[in-house]
């Protein structure tokens, strides 16, 4: 039998990718790439995040839950700081969370120096239904601010584009 060790980071970790976004249920905060740092001192942790975007209204909720969670599972005093520097950027989040993403319906974001290789050309965004290029933008602003709204001309179906900053 292993009993798991619940004073070493391995098992914080762990945890934390329990931690869900409130916006994007499929991603763990540990997906998105929002916790900075994070400290286990002998009777607290400390735990470092970055807003995905500045006022993001999903952040005080994630850090009320991070802070419940862990209180709950390891009995230590949680402290929670947001990080604002550096600026979170879409390029944190991980491999396994872009993939999740697709398969939720959500077109991941593109990676930051591709985009920044084709100024002035416009974006192309793959569906994540049937991965064709053939989208168009019907609107800056999707279900949330961090998103932007799709349409494919193959398939007709409208998606969410997690928005690259």
């Amino acid at each position: 039998m292993v009993i798991e060790q619940k004073n070493t980071k391995e098992y914080i970790f762990s945890l934390l990718e329990e931690v869900c976004d409130p916006e994007i249920p499929v991603l763990s905060i540990l997906d998105l790439g929002i916790v900075r740092r994070v400290d286990l001192l002998e009777n607290q942790l400390e735990i470092d995040i970055t807003p995905t975007y500045t006022g993001c209204p999903a952040m005080s909720l994630i850090e009320a839950t991070i802070k419940a969670h862990l209180e709950q599972m390891t009995q230590k005093t949680v402290i929670i700081k947001t990080v604002l520097s550096p600026a979170w950027t879409t390029d944190w989040i991980s491999e396994s969370g872009k993939i999740k993403l697709k398969e939720y319906g959500i077109a991941a974001p593109q990676n930051q120096a591709r985009i920044q290789n084709i100024l002035f050309q416009k974006e192309q965004v793959a569906c994540p239904r049937c991965e064709s290029l053939n989208t168009v933008l019907v609107a800056e602003f999707g279900s949330t601010a961090c998103k932007s709204l799709y349409k494919c001309s193959d398939c007709l179906e409208p998606f969410d584009y997690f928005k690259c900053h």
